[in-house]
């Protein structure tokens, strides 16, 4: 049975509320005023009231009895904590995808690598993070995990605002670039071991780039 006009609007709403929480272009803290989000996504409050609903179930908002709702904030502590998790689970998923994937996928990883490649060179820090997402996307489908995947969407979503932090550090897309390529060749080589540590290295190291963003946007630094 294929979805109702009123609910494939009301997922519209939520997909494009998510996307401007986790794009920061509303802040942490911000009041979400659903006369003031119907007007400027031009929907009805209800369609922003049952986004709204589902957002909170996310963590994304928070909603308070008489007091509206509000974009969740992260604290540091938190943050680190679902980096944790992160490393773990993605650890684990690049693993599977060293044991599992074929020629076609291996081509795919490649693709996205080069496109990395080229942002760097160019300096397009947007194509950066959007190849950045593509390729652990990908590993995430050649691993065929959908808990993990599941889990790993939840994470990544509350990260996003301060990933972008990440990414303007100086150096970091060079860095990333090459942490990124020792995991594509790991898995396009079948070394599961080597796919894996990889990976951990790769977010150890993001995990620890991320306290300093965190701290730069304490200060005013972005």
């Amino acid at each position: 049975m294929k979805p109702s006009a009123p609910a494939r609007e009301s997922a519209d709403v939520t997909e494009r509320l998510r996307d401007a929480i986790t794009r920061g272009q509303l802040m942490p803290n911000e009041r979400l005023i659903e006369a003031d989000l119907a007007q400027s996504f031009g929907v009805n409050r209800a369609n922003i009231r049952m986004a709204l609903a589902m957002l909170d179930q996310e963590g994304l908002v928070v909603r308070e009895p008489n007091r509206g709702a509000r974009v969740r904030a992260v604290s540091e502590a938190e943050a680190g904590e679902i980096a944790d998790t992160r490393l773990a689970i993605e650890g684990m998923v690049a693993r599977r995808a060293a044991e599992r994937a074929t020629a076609a996928d291996r081509k795919a990883l490649r693709a996205i690598e080069r496109g990395m490649r080229r942002a760097v060179e160019q300096a397009d820090y947007a194509a950066f993070s959007q190849c950045n997402a593509a390729l652990h996307r990908e590993i995430q489908r050649i691993a065929g995990n959908e808990t993990a995947n599941r889990i790993l969407q939840t994470l990544k979503t509350h990260l996003v605002r301060l990933q972008y932090r990440v990414i303007m550090l100086p150096g970091r897309p060079k860095s990333s670039l090459r942490e990124h390529a020792a995991i594509v060749d790991a898995i396009c080589a079948g070394d599961a071991d080597a796919a894996e540590a990889a990976m951990r290295r790769h977010l150890q190291n993001f995990k620890d780039l991320l306290k300093q963003a965190i701290e730069a946007a304490r200060l005013g630094g972005f």
